[in-house]
């Protein structure tokens, strides 16, 4: 025998406060009775009551309660082989972690904007693979393809600015990194999700999402930031807060690029989606285009379906409830059919 929810076992607590409140409830019924009963009268109705009956009918509710708990636990005895198949998308998240991506345009700031973000979006996750690629100058893979949500969002965690050493923001790297990420053989069933302001500033963005389209890469963006621009804050020796500044000493103003992300998407078959305070554009492309693709098998398997018998202790609580409903306690009672 197994159990389905094992935890409901907690429950059997309540078995002892039901007994605590039935004991007080017996102790202030005599108590009662010998208070307001006159004593002839009280030895009468004690004559006729049935000790033996009236216990019983106090262990057939305990009883009844606890069988409700075990049904509770779904008690599962018996099983049959079933073919389990797990079915989804290869699905790679690059990341901007540039040191625009500290521009709080988006609060508390964009880079911890995104983290929050997939942190939701996992929970939409129900077999597919995901992956994270870090870019900014350059890209990395820092977690590949995975079913193992706990550990991708370790690593989403762990994003900082100063992850990639290497300055500025190449979308290019990304794509590629991206592409070399995926198995081989098949040309479909890959997602894409940049997440970035857009600014790319090295190599050839619509050329390599070309190359992606051509291994059957749907490339989705979401941009972050707005178009009018931000300055960025960052943080220096002393402990202070100032905001980051080019070689020629001039403030940097980081603004969000959409034209780029557009084209990049458009060329793959993807879209753009611009994140907001209130939608942040992952939820939204889960819904309206990640949900509806076609997913390929990742995993099969045969496993064991036990039979769930939680009906049979909950019958017997309910017989057990009836037979102390109709059975009387006096001497002279016996159960009504």
């Amino acid at each position: 025998m197994r159990f389905g929810y094992i935890q409901a076992a907690y429950l059997f607590w309540l078995v002892f406060a039901l007994i605590g409140f039935l004991l007080w409830s017996e102790i202030k019924r005599r108590k009662a009775l010998e208070r307001f009963a006159d004593k002839n009268l009280l030895v009468v109705l004690i004559s006729s009551f049935d000790v033996r009956k009236h216990r019983l009918k106090i262990i057939m509710i305990i009883f009844s309660f606890c069988l409700m708990i075990f049904a509770l636990m779904r008690p599962q005895w018996g099983f049959k082989w079933q073919k389990i198949q797990r079915k989804g998308l290869d699905i790679m998240i690059a990341v901007d972690v540039s040191k625009s991506m500290l521009a709080e345009d988006i609060k508390p700031n964009r880079l911890e904007r995104v983290k929050l973000a997939l942190v939701d979006f996992v929970r939409h996750l129900k077999g597919d693979r995901i992956g994270l690629i870090a870019f900014a100058g350059t890209a990395f893979v820092q977690c590949p393809l995975t079913m193992d949500y706990d550990g991708f969002l370790l690593s989403v965690k762990a994003l900082d600015v100063n992850t990639i050493p290497k300055p500025g923001t190449s979308i290019t790297a990304a794509i590629r990194q991206a592409i070399e990420s995926y198995e081989g053989g098949f040309k479909k069933y890959k997602v894409l999700i940049i997440i970035t302001d857009g600014e790319d500033h090295e190599g050839d963005p619509l050329k390599a999402a070309e190359l992606a389209k051509e291994e059957g890469i749907r490339i989705f963006c979401i941009g972050i930031g707005t178009p009018e621009g931000e300055l960025i804050p960052i943080t220096d020796d002393n402990g202070n807060k100032i905001f980051l500044k080019d070689k020629t000493g001039a403030v940097v103003k980081t603004r969000l690029d959409e034209t780029v992300l557009q084209k990049i998407a458009l060329a793959t078959g993807g879209s753009y989606v611009r994140s907001g305070p209130k939608e942040f554009g992952l939820d939204l492309i889960y819904n309206q285009r990640l949900s509806e693709m076609e997913r390929r098998e990742l995993e099969s398997k045969m496993a064991k379906q036990y039979e769930e018998r939680f009906q049979l202790p909950l019958l017997l609580a309910f017989l057990f409830l009836i037979g102390e409903f109709l059975m009387g306690e006096s001497k002279n009672d016996k159960i009504q059919a």
